[in-house]
C-alpha cells in the first residue's frame, strides 16, 4: 500500500473528528487546520519510523496548528479595530450541541488544560497518547485534566 493511500485511509475515517478536536481547542477555521495536519502528514508519511504513529502525529499537528492559530489571532485582534465576529460552520455546528454551557467553559480554560480535557474526554485517549500529542509527561498530562476538571466544575456551579 503506498503513503498517498493509507493517509488517504487515515483521512476518511478520521478527519471529522480532526475538525472537531480542531474546533473544541479554539479554531475558527478548523477545517483548514484538519486539511493542514493531513498535507503535512502526506508530505511526512514516508519519514515517520513507525507508520501506526500516523494518528498521533495528526493529533499533534491539529493541536499545534491550532495553538499557533489561536495566538496569532489574538494578536491581529489587538491590532485590529473591533468587527462583528463572524462564526465559522464548525463553530455553529458545535453551538448547537446539548453541550454549550460545557463549551463556554471549556473556552475559558487555558490552552494547554483545554487541550488535555478535549484529548482526554472528547477523543477518549489515554494518558499516555495525549503526553505523546501534547508533547508532555504523563504527570503534566494528569495535572492540567485534574486543574482544567476542577475549573469546568466551578465554572458549571457558577452557572447553576
Amino acid at each position: 500500500m503506498t503513503d498517498e493511500v493509507s493517509v488517504a485511509d487515515l483521512f476518511r475515517a478520521r478527519y471529522a473528528e480532526m475538525v472537531r478536536l480542531a474546533g473544541l481547542l479554539g479554531a475558527d477555521d478548523a477545517e483548514d487546520v484538519a486539511q493542514e495536519a493531513f498535507a503535512r502528514l502526506l508530505w511526512r508519511h514516508a519519514s515517520l519510523r513507525d507508520p501506526g504513529a500516523a494518528l498521533g502525529y495528526v493529533r499533534a499537528t491539529v493541536c499545534n496548528l491550532t495553538r499557533n492559530r489561536v495566538r496569532h489571532l489574538r494578536v491581529v485582534r489587538l491590532r485590529t479595530p473591533a468587527a462583528a465576529d463572524e462564526a465559522s460552520s464548525e463553530h455553529a455546528a458545535i453551538q448547537r450541541e446539548d453541550h454549550r454551557e460545557v463549551i463556554a467553559a471549556l473556552a475559558g480554560l487555558p490552552a494547554r488544560r483545554r487541550e488535555a480535557i478535549v484529548l482526554r474526554y472528547w477523543l477518549d485517549l489515554s494518558e499516555r497518547e495525549i503526553a505523546e500529542v501534547m508533547g508532555v509527561s504523563p504527570g503534566t498530562v494528569k495535572s492540567q485534566v485534574s486543574k482544567g476538571m476542577a475549573a469546568l466544575s466551578r465554572a458549571l456551579e457558577a452557572l447553576a
